[in-house]
């Protein structure tokens, strides 16, 4: 079996994979704080939840957007588990292509993402991971990394909008009755679904325009499978996608 680790800003997405098979996905807080022996005691009630020992993980990989946190998960993966952990990074083979003007400034989390991208969905290619930051990254037709957009993500933007005005309660994140708010609850969240939703739109068009060519168009991320529905593009939501990506990435680099 193999351990997959995704440390977003917000949450960490743990898998475990026997052969192609996802057996479980779960998610936790990210806590910059938090020590390897408590990180350790995370990962073993979640593999105690889906009745799998330690011993039975033969390696495992992370990606990290989240430095603080890299190490100290990591030696908690393998000193609960005994198996090596690979971490997403420089020197780490990936198959793609980065066409851009800082490869190395790219995010581990957009790489990992574009890698399950290009292996399992046509190109050209748009993928938006909708975390803590919404990020929209590009493949072209020759299945090379050209570059992304970074937008405020869902909740950041919902949580400076009710912080920032005294009357604007916080709220959950909730599909409207309607489009137009006859209520200050239901205008907010109208605001926000439909809103990112439209900027979605916007820019998948903008992107097409530019590129030539219609895009095949694929979400991920804890809030993705709010908004694309509101979407007018047809969008595929696949919540495994950066768990996938890397899986693809451990056995490109620790081949059988």
């Amino acid at each position: 079996m193999i351990l997959t680790i995704d440390i977003g800003n917000t949450n960490i997405v743990m898998g475990c994979f026997l052969k192609d098979q996802l057996l479980f996905l779960e998610r936790f807080s990210t806590e910059q704080d938090s020590t390897a022996l408590e990180y350790a005691t995370i990962i073993r009630e979640m593999l105690d939840l889906h009745e799998i020992k330690p011993f039975q993980i033969k390696g495992g990989i992370i990606s990290s957007v989240v430095p603080s946190v890299t190490n100290t998960l990591k030696e908690a993966a393998e000193k609960f588990t005994g198996a090596r952990m690979l971490v997403v990074g420089p020197g780490i083979k990936t198959g793609i292509k980065l066409a851009v003007d800082d490869p190395a400034q790219q995010g581990s989390d957009l790489i990992v993402g574009a890698v399950a991208g290009v292996h399992s969905y046509p190109v050209p290619q748009i993928i938006i991971d909708m975390g803590t930051a919404t990020t929209v990254s590009v493949i072209n037709k020759d299945k090379a990394y050209i570059g992304k957009m970074i937008l405020p993500g869902v909740a950041v933007s919902l949580n400076a909008l009710s912080g920032k005005a005294a009357q604007l309660p916080y709220i959950s994140l909730e599909k409207p009755k309607r489009l137009i708010g006859s209520n200050t609850v239901d205008s907010m969240k109208s605001g926000i679904l439909y809103g990112n939703a439209g900027a979605m739109d916007g820019l998948i068009d903008r992107i097409n325009e530019e590129l030539g060519e219609e895009c095949t168009v694929v979400a991920t991320g804890g809030l993705a499978g709010v908004i694309t529905p509101l979407c007018r593009h047809e969008i595929i939501l696949d919540d495994d996608l950066l768990l996938k990506g890397l899986l693809i990435l451990y056995y490109k680099n620790c081949p059988a």
